[in-house]
């Protein structure tokens, strides 16, 4: 959420820096991800009245203004603005001026016409992404006021990342409460304020399903000004929170929202026929939102409809067919509690995220209803004019959220504290919070305010105590218990060391979301169907993951969208693959890499990453269990991969994981750029090792020789090894690849391997005939198996 901190200190006003501000409520809760100013840095803008306008005598498009700016004479300006006339006040730039972006005012002359200033669009000040025309200021601001005086654009927006179950602090209100707390000051809400009815029209009420919204209150406003415009004041505090104005009826319902926590919707009284009904969706109904989406909601989704239809998704968004337009007159506001239960996942379930199913999901206070639509209905009047009704309030008193006394024991305080907590402390932390406390023998007697969902519990009391005394105030004190070492089997390689390998070589690990895209599912492994969450976070978190893969490719596309060009990720955790039996979650360990095969630097040249890259960084990996012999690279197809940069991984026969280049159509379809490679490996097949056993070495020195002997391209070079020590017999320590040649002087079809023979004896030096013997049997069973011919 985001916060206006001139907004904020209008409700609450500690006497502590904005830093210092965020700081307490970060370690209060309320964690501060940012802040920021409200507006760019800009000066010398001031208040400017036209006072005459006359057309260019050069241009068509543009005319000549004369600004009163508060100084001995008026200014010419030439303006092309639509909407630049006679009395309008506008933010002027004066000669001198710096705009954001660094533009400098300067005096000019535009088609031979001086112009001495500039007449600036929000868009100009940094204000808006775009803008029709300048920006308009109150019609009795003062010519030579600075602009961000006028405004109040020294402000700092603080920015709250806020925990799911702090549903109450989703308004100023809350958040002021919070910070009166927090810092121990006077907390000013808003005066109880009613607006008294005018008329006796009402539109009835009927709740057919109570138990989904308790509470329902409407309100008929009749003779609303259409032409009215929403006031500067509160188009600058919405655009601080980051919503858009969209005109007096739509920002007096966002403005309550913010300011008090309660979401509200204004109907067009005009096109509603009969009376509200609050009620589940029947078989058949659509709904065109007012997003311009049509919804086929299930019998499940609650409705606001009248005697024709549905009318709007109850807690989400309003419909298109009773929405106001630029020629409404008469309104019906509403303001309701619903269940949160009854509107948790039904916004994601459409595809949809709105500011009320935000709130709603979390729990918007089931007491405020009345007091929003009072607040609504005086912003209204005093905004757009018209004559307010009586407030018509449904309400199933069975149905709203208890408010039960929870008991609160000092000593259990003490316990889980490890501290003790003056009970004069104690008592005021909990009435500054709105609770109600009543002192009961031994023990306080505490009744939470009807905002406060998650407090239901005596551990809760407590946390609220903790947070608000500091956590940073408590002791800290070290648990007495006795340690034990685990054991560590030399046969099992740890987790811990495969992923301080991987680090070792570059990579970076991640962690995503167990729920993934189901288009990078899809593309990722077709073969086999993910499991579909029923109440997905998103549209794009919607299914389990069958593999790593499509949450470490998102990770790679986000970083490579954000200038990463050479990116190395890994990650270990669960797949869930659907079986007969139910669902099987497996343990894996994945990567993926992009970009060029070093970092940048002065002593080699740069390349691109390859899939050889890729296979040496996994044969680390596979080097840590102490038998790298038994382990295979077998060339086999994957859908995801590459026809011919792929491989399985196979243990001693048995399936390990894939190694490859993305496919091509999948990196296009993921927009991936460059080539990127990806491995998977199983845990449990990967970390089994072979125990650590001594080998004797021998005091004779070993003896090389080096052939190049010539095969068909499909030979593979582990075929080869594996003849090579059937066939070298005891002598034979080692056989190293160290070069493959194609081109002139070998046959079309074939390669050249060079290979290095390491033999060497334990009791004996081996004499020239001896080593002669031994390659001759290895060059026998080459040519026999492959048909291998020494090069010469």
């Amino acid at each position: 959420m985001k916060v206006s901190e001139q907004w904020l200190r209008e409700w609450v006003d500690p006497t502590v820096s904005s830093a210092e501000l965020a700081a307490r409520l970060t370690m209060a809760g309320l964690e501060v991800a940012g802040i920021e100013p409200a507006a760019p840095a800009f000066d010398q803008v001031v208040v400017g009245r036209v006072v005459d306008l006359i057309p260019h005598p050069d241009a068509d498009r543009l005319r000549v203004a004369t600004v009163d700016v508060g100084q001995a004479e008026p200014l010419p300006i030439v303006c092309g603005a639509p909407n630049v006339a006679v009395g309008l006040c506008a933010p002027t730039a004066l000669i001198g001026a710096v705009l954001p972006g660094g533009l400098t005012i300067k005096r000019s002359k535009l088609r031979g016409v001086e112009s001495r200033g500039m007449l600036c669009s929000a868009k100009e000040l940094g204000l808006a992404e775009s803008a029709d025309g300048l920006l308009p200021l109150p019609p009795d601001s003062r010519p030579g006021q600075s602009v961000r005086e006028l405004l109040g654009l020294d402000d700092s927006i603080i920015e709250i990342e806020l925990t799911p179950n702090r549903g109450d602090c989703l308004g100023m209100e809350g958040i002021a409460r919070e910070v009166a707390a927090i810092a121990r000051c006077e907390f000013r809400p808003l005066p109880a304020a009613e607006t008294p009815a005018v008329l006796d029209d009402v539109f009835p009420v009927t709740l057919l399903d109570p138990a989904d919204c308790p509470r329902y209150v409407g309100r008929v406003i009749r003779g609303v000004d259409p032409a009215a415009k929403t006031p500067l004041w509160m188009q600058e505090r919405l655009r601080r929170a980051g919503v858009r104005s969209l005109g007096p009826l739509v920002d007096v319902t966002n403005y309550v929202m913010l300011e008090l926590g309660q979401p509200m919707h204004a109907f067009d009284l005009g096109r509603l026929t009969g009376g509200i009904e609050v009620r589940r969706a029947r078989p058949g109904e659509r709904l065109e939102l007012l997003n311009g989406s049509v919804v086929e909601p299930d019998g499940e989704t609650l409705l606001i409809a009248d005697h024709n239809g549905p009318l709007a998704l109850a807690g989400i968004m309003g419909g298109e067919i009773s929405s106001c337009t630029a020629a409404t007159r008469d309104v019906f506001l509403e303001s309701a509690f619903f269940t949160p239960t009854r509107i948790a996942g039904r916004a994601r379930r459409l595809g949809l995220q709105t500011d009320s199913s935000y709130r709603f999901e979390r729990g918007v206070d089931a007491q405020l209803q009345r007091r929003a639509a009072q607040r609504a209905t005086r912003l209204l009047i005093d905004i757009a004019g018209g004559q307010p009704g009586p407030i018509m309030e449904a309400v199933a008193t069975e149905y709203l959220p208890a408010e039960p006394a929870i008991r609160l024991r000092p000593e259990r305080l003490r316990k889980l504290l490890g501290a003790e907590v003056p009970a004069a402390d104690v008592e005021e932390i909990l009435r500054r919070l709105g609770m109600a406390v009543a002192i009961d023998v031994d023990h306080w007697l505490v009744v939470p305010p009807s905002s406060r969902f998650d407090v239901t519990l005596e551990a809760d009391l407590i946390e609220e105590v903790a947070r608000v005394h500091g956590y940073d105030h408590l002791p800290g004190n070290r648990p007495l218990t006795r340690l034990e070492m685990p054991p560590q089997p030399e046969g099992w390689v740890a987790l811990e060391r495969l992923r301080e390998t991987l680090v070792q070589r570059g990579f970076q690990e991640a962690i995503t979301y167990s729920f993934v895209d189901p288009a990078f599912q899809r593309h990722l492994d077709p073969e086999r169907p993910p499991l579909a969450l029923a109440n997905p976070i998103s549209a794009d978190l919607a299914v389990m993951r069958t593999r790593l893969w499509p949450g470490l490719l998102k990770a790679l596309v986000y970083n490579q969208k954000r200038q990463q060009s050479r990116v190395r990720l890994f990650e270990h955790g669960l797949t869930f693959v659907p079986d007969g039996s139910g669902l099987r979650q497996e343990a894996y360990l994945g990567g993926v890499a992009v970009g060029e095969a070093l970092p940048e630097q002065w002593g080699a040249p740069a390349r691109p990453l390859d899939f050889f890259d890729l296979k040496a960084d996994v044969e680390a990996l596979l080097a840590l269990t102490s038998e790298p012999d038994a382990f295979a690279f077998v060339a086999a197809a994957h859908p995801a991969l590459h026809p011919g940069q792929s491989a399985r991984i196979d243990r001693a026969g048995a399936p390990l994981g894939w190694l490859g280049a993305l496919h091509p159509q999948v990196a296009r379809e993921l927009e991936v750029e460059g080539d990127a490679f990806v491995f998977e490996l199983r845990l449990t097949a990967l970390q089994a090792a072979r125990a650590p056993a001594f080998q004797p070495l021998s005091r004779f020195p070993a003896s090389r020789r080096d052939l190049a002997i010539v095969v068909d391209d499909a030979v593979t070079a582990r075929a080869i090894r594996e003849n090579i020590r059937c066939h070298g017999g005891e002598l034979l320590r080692a056989v190293r690849l160290f070069d493959v040649y194609r081109g002139p002087g070998i046959p079309k079809g074939r390669k050249s391997l060079a290979l290095g023979l390491i033999l060497q004896d334990f009791s004996r030096n081996l004499t020239d005939n001896v080593v002669d013997e031994a390659v001759s049997g290895i060059l026998a069973g080459l040519a026999e198996q492959f048909d291998a011919t020494l090069r010469v």
